[in-house]
């Protein structure tokens, strides 16, 4: 006979929510689960074993009495205006400590290595002018407008500005699920980024699910935050307004390191606006919502018109990119999803023998030698 677990039913109803999973998905595994809630019956090991892995959640968990308070470790600076945030999901929570995990191996790998602390990292304040912030970031990594003309497209330039900060010391992750279970998607709407402040190993992570014109938003934003010094979980929005001031900083940095607006026609040329945006995306190498905004920013428009132009655009923006559609092998996006400097440092790390192959595999997001070994010798690393 199965021995059953005294659980408080306030726990699994908090585990279930927790997870942000539609309770009819719970529905054929656990029929007993209403049962669990209401207290008229308990589970037994097995079964809260099984639950605890389809919530996401602890098995000590369901052995307290009361739900714990879960806060992020990080600085919180998603709240927009007066819209509150809920507590973090724990895809957002696990997607965190696991990039803490990455940036406390490369931290110890880098003291290792001698490797000196990053003198842009805390160079500026929020009382340093925003040109001046923006100017000092296109200068150190190498993104001028005239650097970009090599890029085909702003989707090349994304990709570019990624290349460009990992080769200054920043890790940089671009992913769209928790690890590398491809059934926890990460949800844009609740986060779009977070920056991992350190002098040693400085880590962003973006988004993936995220559109790719949201994206390169998001990586000016999160760099921004490196170069004032402090880490925070962020969900940037150029459609909209911040009351915090430091997003509000980091939004116009970011804005004005992509496109300066000293640099922008004194007026647009037409015929439609859409052309517009096009032909400016063409030439500053981002998304033509970052070139709205900037015409905004600019006096083009005002409040009301520029939101209705940024919905219509947004709409064109996502029809365009479901047409175009997206793909990839693993070896050619797995080096984005947890930063290429970092996997080329654990990876060799690891066949130096200085690294346990299982925490490797564990922080890389692979299960088999043939992959991890697979993955190296596509990053050049016999």
């Amino acid at each position: 006979m199965s021995i059953r677990v005294d659980v408080a039913p306030s726990m699994v109803t908090w585990a279930r929510q927790r997870s942000g999973r539609d309770p009819k998905e719970f529905e054929k595994s656990f029929p007993w689960l209403n049962a669990w809630e209401r207290g008229d019956l308990a589970p037994t090991l097995k079964q809260l074993e099984n639950f605890a892995h389809a919530t996401y959640t602890p098995v000590g968990y369901f052995f307290l009495r009361e739900p714990p308070e879960e806060e992020l470790p990080v600085p919180d600076f998603r709240t927009m205006s007066d819209t509150g945030v809920s507590r973090p999901s724990p895809n957002l929570l696990d997607t965190v400590f696991l990039c803490e995990q990455r940036q406390e191996w490369y931290r110890d790998f880098a003291r290792q290595s001698q490797t000196e602390a990053l003198d842009f990292i805390g160079s500026v304040s929020l009382r340093t002018p925003i040109v001046a912030a923006a100017e000092a970031m296109r200068t150190r990594l190498g993104f001028e407008l005239a650097n970009r003309a090599g890029y085909s497209t702003w989707t090349d330039a994304i990709r570019g500005l990624i290349e460009a900060a990992e080769a200054i010391g920043v890790l940089v992750m671009v992913s769209g699920i928790v690890a590398s279970n491809t059934h926890r998607k990460l949800n844009p709407k609740e986060f779009r980024g977070f920056a991992l402040v350190d002098s040693l190993a400085p880590l962003i992570f973006v988004n993936g699910a995220d559109t790719k014109a949201a994206q390169i938003f998001t990586l000016a934003h999160e760099l921004a935050h490196l170069w004032v010094g402090q880490s925070a979980v962020s969900k940037p929005d150029l459609d909209a307004e911040t009351d915090n001031p430091t997003e509000r900083w980091c939004n116009q940095v970011a804005a004005e390191f992509l496109v300066p607006l000293d640099a922008l026609p004194s007026r647009l040329e037409g015929p439609t606006l859409t052309d517009d945006l096009d032909r400016l995306a063409k030439t500053y190498k981002v998304s033509t919502l970052v070139i709205l905004r900037r015409l905004y920013d600019a006096g083009f428009f005002k409040w009301e018109r520029f939101r209705r132009a940024y919905v219509d655009e947004m709409e064109r923006v996502i029809d365009l990119a479901e047409r175009t559609g997206t793909g990839g092998n693993f070896y050619n996006t797995q080096p984005y999803r947890v930063s290429r400097r970092f996997a080329r440092a654990i990876i060799a790390n690891t066949l130096e023998g200085e690294t346990l192959h299982r925490d490797a595999f564990r922080l890389l997001g692979v299960k088999k030698v043939s992959t991890f070994e697979e993955f190296g010798e596509h990053l050049g690393i016999a």
